[in-house]
């Protein structure tokens, strides 16, 4: 019974390590696809809250997602994350803008 058990844990171990792995990366359609469904939630959209609400969104995709985009997102994140500050730093936001547009027209070229 006790090695039943211990071969049980053992093999348990095993799986959850296993599924401490590095995430798969994203082709380009794939995360084109999973930041148009965030880009489609209308919450996302108003406010401060809703910059917030974005860039955490993101975040999580930025991670897997394909060369193409990375930096992409990253700008994104960036100009979110600044935007939705109590006091955000007006120059900081007017450099960070130029890469949001950037990362717009970046978008637009591959997910179109």
């Amino acid at each position: 019974m006790k090695k039943l058990a211990t071969a049980l844990i053992a093999a348990g171990l095993v799986l959850s390590a296993s599924a401490c792995t590095t995430p798969t990366k994203l082709s380009t359609p794939e995360t084109c696809d999973r930041v148009k469904a965030v880009l489609a939630n209308p919450a996302n959209n108003v406010g401060k809250t809703g910059l917030v609400r974005l860039a955490n969104q993101i975040r999580p995709i930025e991670v897997v997602a394909s060369d193409d985009l990375k930096p992409a997102l990253g700008s994104i994140i960036a100009f979110t994350d600044e935007s939705a500050k109590e006091a955000p730093d007006e120059a900081k936001l007017a450099e960070l803008e130029a890469q949001y547009q950037e990362a717009g027209a970046a978008f637009t070229k591959h997910c179109s």
